[in-house]
């Protein structure tokens, strides 16, 4: 998954921890903004940030106040990461509480922080793209709720027993459907229709899928499976 360009907002009074993490997050790819203080930050948010890196302890207006804010007030979903030496069991608690998605106690290795940020970032897109109703695999995106395939934004249409065939297949990547498995969980025990119809199904899909086709692949003797 692909988290270039994402943009994060460092929050912390610490100027010279800001720089840093300011330039190690732009090394992988990251846009960053920095605010010394929960007031500055404030004149930001909510903005159009991907990600917030939160500091606790700060001036008049602590990290967690301004989370409180975020979540009650302003009803804003940013992710929040939490940056403090607080590290006590209610404090991490306190994070949580007011909508914490993470919380990494000082000090941290700029390595930790980023293999966090990256698995936040990632959690919280997945779930975007879930409540759009997309199910997204790279570059493949199968729409949900229009029961149709997106792919590098072109819309293809899909009959049903193809876009059941394919949504079983995205949602257990890797995994081998016999064709009886798939007849079962597609067309059901009522319905009596012969194996060949699953090859022929499978067959349209391979070409709706275009180059991405070579994904879906046949184990002989066993059945079919997505892999990326």
């Amino acid at each position: 998954m692909d988290l270039t360009g994402k943009k994060i907002l460092i929050v912390d009074d610490e100027e010279d921890l800001c720089e840093i993490l300011q330039y190690n997050l732009g090394n992988e790819g990251y846009s960053t903004e920095i605010a010394h203080s929960a007031e500055e930050a404030l004149k930001r948010l909510p903005g159009d940030f991907d990600l917030l890196l939160l500091d606790v302890m700060m001036g008049q207006i602590s990290g967690f106040r301004l989370a409180d804010i975020l979540r009650r007030e302003i009803k804003s979903s940013v992710p929040i990461i939490f940056l403090t030496a607080k590290d006590t069991e209610n404090d991490i608690l306190t994070g949580f509480s007011l909508g914490a998605d993470d919380y990494i106690a000082k000090p941290f290795s700029v390595n930790e922080l980023t293999a966090r940020v990256k698995a936040v970032l990632k959690r919280t897109h997945k779930d975007k793209l879930k409540n759009q109703g997309l199910l997204k695999f790279g570059e493949i995106e199968l729409d949900t709720i229009r029961k149709r395939l997106i792919l590098s934004d072109e819309k293809t249409d899909l009959t049903r027993k193809e876009y059941e065939i394919l949504k079983l297949l995205l949602e257990n990547p890797g995994k081998v459907f016999s064709r009886e498995d798939i007849l079962v969980k597609v067309w059901g025990m009522d319905v009596i229709v012969t194996e060949r119809t699953v090859d022929v199904n499978i067959a349209r899909l391979r070409i709706k899928l275009g180059s991405f086709s070579q994904n879906l692949k046949n184990k002989t003797g066993y059945g079919y499976f997505f892999e990326f």
